[in-house]
């Protein structure tokens, strides 16, 4: 039989000449009918140029623009493309030398090969880049002049909460998530600018501009067909008020601290202060390497954001949250009164109460009013001690859990980065601290905000929330809504945390000895005419290590408040290093800005407080 009438060698044969048939088509296609790959492919004739979008802008509750952008110029450069350029032109200019010339060059090859385009002088001043733009026929071919979007800051303000975008490292483009970048490209290093990168980078477009063959540009390829244009990123729309953080920032000038506000119908971020703060526009332009260095090397440390990265000991801004604990567990009644005269003495030694007169702590009211410390430390004892946990390591833990569900010792989630959990003992710490064997006159310090337990504003001003609201929040964040994004990133913003099941008479109780507090107590300093401001003074216990010995050093003045009492629209906490007691710094401070959010200005009666403390 002749071997082409064997079955499979037809078959075989068969295949192979579909297969070639195939190939011979779709190279035709290519050849004849479509242009696209044979054009692009042409590398020695289209070049690709990069067009970065608009970063999108960040606008405060009242859509005033408080991150908007700039443009400015990078010089590109295309190393395989340099050929008779006037170098000394170009290094008289940037005010370079001939080696610091190659090796820009050499670092523009070694980040992106010979033929793809980098940054060889970003983010130009406008006088440089008038004079480059008067000379590039002198540059080309090889550099060429492309606008950069650059973030600007009209405020001045909100440096910790907006953030910053840098270049990204060789470090970062290694990783998988930031496949879509490229070097040269800019990205959120810090704050909502981080968060919300994906959001706020928009997409970058691409033409593709075809050169002779002494590579000068001739135009686009294809009339642009090829092209795709950029598109801007979205809007972010802040809770944030600005004018209310300008204010906060003037007021904490020359001051170390925090001020944070909230509105706690929603648990929008009004404001948040970080003292010492910057200017953010320090962090854009051809100075941001070495401002950022100066501010790193700046020991107040303007770069930490103490409102949600710095803890302290609350003092007796917690003897709230020590009062609802025990409400709810039934260890008291809001009638529940302790016999202090001057200090506690049930532990076997005096703990100090600023109050010895008879009846100050008759009642949990009274007790708010006048913080007595012997009230809340007993509190404390009561809750950890009862029968009903049969032990206190059980009675402790319990604690605790209220503890964390008022916000305390657990990150809140807050929509920028760098949150610190805070400190709330538990049950092995306390077990390593005093091996094994501790009872609840051990730590009953922190029945009173002493102790082992440490806070930040943030949680301070959210645990306020609560209390305002009789029970429940929402987590603490900036962004109020993306324009043209559905709700997805921030769904987690619109949750209501019910906590604890605590009654509204047990509410009545702290909610009016805080509002006694400023009515005719410590805090009467936040008094607002015509507005029920509930609020609780705290001086917090300051230790420093001096030489290599723990040190008590000047107290912090702290101040938490929500106000109006009933429908709250805002609640703070202040808190001022080294400042003393509470109404020394922290209540004045606390009231102007209440004054300010619920009224929008500041009494002419008030200004000469608002000078003290702006001073």
């Amino acid at each position: 039989m002749p071997v082409y009438h064997q079955p499979r060698k037809r078959i075989i044969l068969l295949i192979i000449t579909a297969l070639a048939l195939l190939l011979i088509a779709r190279l035709s296609y290519l050849q004849l009918v479509e242009k696209k790959y044979s054009r692009l492919a042409d590398a020695n004739a289209v070049f690709k140029k990069i067009i970065y979008p608009g970063r999108g802008l960040i606008l405060d509750r009242h859509n005033r623009s408080i991150l908007g952008n700039d443009i400015l110029y990078d010089l590109m450069v295309t190393p395989s493309a340099v050929r008779n350029v006037d170098t000394a032109y170009l290094c008289r200019i940037l005010q370079i030398d001939k080696t610091e010339f190659n090796s820009r060059i050499a670092d523009a090859v070694r980040k992106n090969g010979k033929v793809r385009p980098s940054v060889f002088a970003g983010l130009l001043p406008a006088a440089v880049h008038s004079r480059l733009q008067e000379g590039m026929y002198l540059l080309q071919p090889g550099f060429e002049l492309v606008p950069r979007p650059v973030r600007s800051y009209p405020y001045r303000a909100a440096a910790n909460i907006l953030g910053y975008i840098g270049e990204i490292s060789p470090g970062m483009l290694k990783m998988e998530r930031y496949a879509d970048y490229q070097s040269g490209d800019y990205i959120g290093l810090a704050g909502l600018e981080k968060t919300y990168e994906r959001v706020l980078m928009g997409q970058r477009g691409i033409q593709y501009i075809v050169k002779d063959n002494l590579n000068r540009p001739q135009g686009s390829l294809e009339n642009g067909a090829y092209d795709t244009a950029a598109i801007a990123g979205k809007n972010l729309q802040l809770s944030l008020d600005i004018e209310l953080q300008v204010l906060g920032e003037q007021l904490m000038h020359n001051k170390t601290g925090s001020i944070v506000a909230i509105d706690p119908a929603t648990g929008g971020v009004l404001a948040m202060v970080s003292g010492p703060s910057f200017d953010p526009n320090l962090l854009t332009g051809t100075e941001r390497t070495k401002n950022i260095s100066q501010l790193l090397a700046d020991s107040s440390r303007p770069f930490l954001n103490r409102g949600i990265q710095a803890t302290y000991q609350p003092g007796s801004a917690m003897k709230p949250l020590t009062a609802l604990a025990a409400l709810d567990e039934g260890v008291i009644t809001p009638a529940f009164g302790y016999p202090c005269h001057g200090g506690y003495f049930s532990c076997g030694r005096r703990i100090g109460c600023l109050h010895s007169d008879a009846g100050h702590a008759d009642n949990l009211r009274l007790a708010m009013s006048h913080s007595c410390n012997a009230y809340f430390l007993h509190l404390y004892r009561l809750m950890v001690d009862s029968d009903k946990w049969g032990g206190v390591k059980k009675g402790h833990a319990r604690w605790r859990e209220y503890m964390a569900s008022f916000g305390l010792g657990h990150r809140l989630g807050v929509d920028i980065p760098g949150e610190h959990p805070g400190i709330v003992a538990d049950t092995a710490a306390l077990n390593r601290e005093y091996h094994g064997a501790w009872n609840s006159c051990s730590e009953l310090y922190v029945g009173m905000g002493q102790g082992k337990v440490a806070v930040t504003p943030m949680q301070m001003a959210n645990a306020m929330c609560i209390i305002a609201n009789r029970g429940y929040y929402y987590t603490p964040h900036f962004v109020d809504h993306i324009d043209h994004a559905d709700d997805t990133l921030l769904r987690s913003f619109r949750e209501k945390h019910v906590v604890a099941h605590v009654s509204d008479t047990a509410y009545h109780s702290v909610v009016y000895g805080m509002e006694d507090v400023v009515a005719h107590g410590t805090g009467k300093g936040a008094r607002i005419d015509g507005i029920a401001v509930c609020g609780k003074t705290g001086t917090a216990q300051n230790r420093g290590r001096v030489n290599g010995v723990v040190t008590d050093l000047k107290d912090h003045s702290v101040f938490v408040a929500f106000a109006p009492r009933d429908n709250p629209r805002i609640a703070i906490a202040v808190i001022v290093e080294n400042a003393g007691t509470g109404a020394l710094f922290a209540v004045p401070i606390a009231n102007l800005m209440m004054e300010k959010y619920l009224r929008d200005s500041i009494p002419l009666a008030k200004r000469p407080m608002l000078e003290r403390m702006m001073k």
